[in-house]
Order: C-alpha cells, then structure tokens, then sequence
C-alpha cells in the first residue's frame, strides 16, 4: 500500500489528495471524552441566553465574521518570506531550498499560499489551534495537508511528545506523530492546545444571536409586540381565529399590511407596542459589538463602530498602531516561530535560516508615510535607493546603490557599500 493509502486511506496518487483532505466547514465532531459526548448529545455549547454558541455559528454574527476576516486577511496578505545570517550584520533572502517553493507558491495541489493561511488562521482563531499534516519525501517537505480542527485530537504522551489523532471523513483514524503535523497554538493554559475567544465569549455572543433573533421576529411582526381587540358580543372560535390571522396579516407583511384596518360588529383595537428604541436594543447591540471586538483584540472602529470615536486625526491612527504592535504581531510570532520549529530541518536552522514576515508591507496602503519612510532611511544611510525600488516592486536604476551620509556626518564622498570604509567626520 502507498504512502498516501497509509496516511489518508486513499488509492489516489498524490495530486488526487484534495478530494481526500477537503473536509465541510463544520468539519465534523470528534468525541473522545465524557465532556464530548455530552456536548454533542445537548447539540452544543448552550449559552445562558438560550442560544447555541458553536465556532460555525458564531461567525453569523457580524463583529465576529469582521475580526476574524480582518485578522486572518492580514495574515494571508503580508509577504512571508525565509531568511539566512549570513553573519552577525548581513541577512539574505533563501530560494533555495524546497519549503520556500510550498510556502510562497504552492503549500498543496488546490491552494494558494494566502487561502492556506487564511484558512488556517481562521482555524485558529475561532478553535484555538490550526492543523497542517507535512507530507515528505526523504527530508524534502512536498506539501501542507490542512486538517480541520474538529476532527483532530491532540494528547501528550508520557514523554511530553505530542501526537494527532485524526479522524478522515469516512470514519478512519490515522495518527501522526509530532514531526509530521505543522501546529499553530495562539492563547494556550495547558502549554499545548490553544484557547479560542469563542469559548470565553460564549456569553456575549449568544446575547448577540439572541438579539439578531429578536429583532428578526420584531421586524416580523410590524415592532409590535401585540395588541387587543375588544367586543361586547360573544364570539365563537371559529370567529377568534379569522380575526386573529386577518390581524396578523395586517402586522406580518401581508397583503393589507400598512393599510387601514376595517373593524365590523364594535371591535376596538388597542396597541401595545413596544419600539427597540424602549428596549434598549439598539444599545445593546452596541454594547456586545464592543465587547467582541475587545475579545480579538481589533480596535472597534475597524468593525464599523466608530460611534465613540472619532474617524479622523490620531485617535484612529492611534488605534491602528496598536491593532499591529499588540494583536497582529501576536499572531505574525507565531507563525515565525511555528514555522521554524516545524518546517526548516535542523540542517537549515542550524544554519542560520528562519521564516519573517515582512512586516514593512503593512503601510502599503498609506503611500504619504510609506514614502517618508523611505526618504528618511535614505537620509541616515540605511536604505540605498535601489533597495528602496525593490520595496516598491520597482526595477534598480544605474548609480542607485549608493548609501548616503546621515546629516550629520556629511562628506565628500558617499559610501557604496562594496567594503571601502565609509568617509570620517572630518
């Protein structure tokens, strides 16, 4: 039997693999413990408010779909590249060798490098962990095999080695050992899985189902919550019922609903409406949209809500800074160092390569600070001009590999950088 029969119970040659490895969104359920089935048997986690909170539904709320598209979007986006020291003060880029081929330009047969990551860091961020099985040939990596977390178990041998139990869609089991899985872990309190915002905002996210809820049935039924009708006369059940659905036609988006209302044999109608103003139900959907957006750590003006802050001048740029310095680097570590840990071979690494997102491409969409940037690393000699072209995509031009002096040191000659000692402050 082939290796990819072994590992994934398939007689398909390596590049029928998608049809294997393409599990649905929910990705199945994987019951091991007592919790588990529990779990399963009450069809999910069950928030106070009534409203089952699971990964898949939780992003049918809109705050919840805007931070993980934004945070995993940034992931995918940013350029990831492979480093080598060349010694204490050079570093270059590494084509050379096969992970760079999987990671920049194809980590399997049916995707491309930003869905992978995507993929996986939204795998992350709403289960807490995101899983890639490393298929090899010898000590060359071929291909990132992603694995949804819902069919993956992880446990911890007596030897503090990791190994993964996954479930394939048709019911079998393969077990991989900790070298051949590729294991992203965000927040973790055990040092080994991760934690999920959905778990510990089960709450404020169930609240925020349950008011989409009702303000679905409110704009149902007209904002009304009701009303009565009242008579002298007696009527039968027959005639209750034929009152009650021409009522409810009138309040329910029916034919007549809007027009007015013809009451025959001395009924009076008497409303008892209540407006989502009074129930404070616009507020409190302010209030959980916040309280997501706390719980991913994205700034609430970058989900829409910029009511109690300002859309212009530092307030907004402040947000932003900090969106990048204490969220976004949060997860750009991580897969750094996941990256190194998993998929350089200790030859590479000893070696000195490692993995870096180039973190410069972030204010690619601001050109005014992007280009002042790159004046002043051009001023101070740390950028020649060349480089500076290549951060643009642009073509070098003669003469642009000179290093100029800082403002300070200035001189009659500029340093090249092909060795020559740099001019002295006279």
């Amino acid at each position: 039997m082939s290796f990819w029969a072994k590992m994934f119970g398939v007689r398909n040659p390596p590049h029928a693999m998608p049809s294997a490895s393409v599990q649905s969104s929910t990705g199945g359920t994987v019951i091991a413990t007592p919790q588990d089935l529990e779990a399963a048997l009450r069809d999910g986690d069950v928030s106070d408010s009534g409203q089952q909170v699971t990964p898949d539904k939780a992003m049918r709320v809109a705050a919840v779909y805007a931070c993980v598209r934004i945070i995993s979007g940034a992931i995918a986006t940013l350029p990831f590249q492979i480093k080598r020291r060349v010694d204490d003060r050079t570093r270059e880029s590494v084509t050379d060798i096969e992970i760079w081929r999987v990671i920049s330009r194809e980590p399997n047969k049916w995707q491309t490098p930003s869905q992978f990551r995507r993929m996986l860091q939204a795998h992350l961020l709403l289960r807490g962990n995101g899983y890639a099985a490393i298929t090899r040939s010898g000590n060359r990596i071929l291909e990132l095999i992603p694995l949804h977390p819902d069919r993956v178990e992880l446990r911890q041998k007596d030897d503090l080695s990791l190994e993964y139990l996954w479930t394939r869609p048709n019911g079998g089991r393969v077990i991989f050992k900790q070298s051949d899985v590729f294991h992203l872990v965000g927040l973790t309190l055990d040092g080994v899985r991760g934690v999920t915002p959905i778990t510990y905002a089960r709450e404020t996210i169930g609240l925020s189902l349950a008011q989409e809820r009702h303000g679905a049935v409110q704009f149902k039924n007209g904002l009304n919550v009701g009303g009565t009708l009242t008579t002298e006369k007696h009527l039968g059940p027959e005639g209750r019922e034929n009152i009650r659905a021409a009522m409810d036609e009138y309040r329910s988006d029916g034919d007549r609903a809007g027009k007015w209302m013809v009451l025959e044999d001395g009924l009076k109608a008497e409303g008892m409406s209540i407006t989502a103003e009074d129930a404070q139900w616009i507020e409190s959907r302010k209030f959980t949209r916040s309280d997501i957006a706390m719980f991913f750590g994205v700034p609430p003006h970058m989900i829409g809500d910029t009511e109690k802050s300002t859309s212009w001048g530092s307030g907004i740029e402040q947000q932003s800074i900090g969106f990048v310095a204490y969220t976004l680097e949060d997860h750009l570590t991580m897969w750094e160092e996941a990256s190194n840990r998993d998929l350089l071979p200790d030859g590479d690494a000893d070696a000195g390569t490692y993995f870096r997102f180039n973190r410069a491409a972030l204010v690619k969409g601001d050109i005014k600070t992007r280009w002042e940037t790159h004046v002043k690393a051009m001023q101070w000699g740390a950028l020649s001009p060349n480089e500076v072209r290549a951060l643009e995509d642009m073509n070098p031009r003669e003469g642009g590999d000179i290093y100029y002096d800082p403002p300070n040191t200035a001189g009659d000659k500029t340093y090249t950088g092909d060795g020559d000692e740099p001019p002295k402050t006279p």
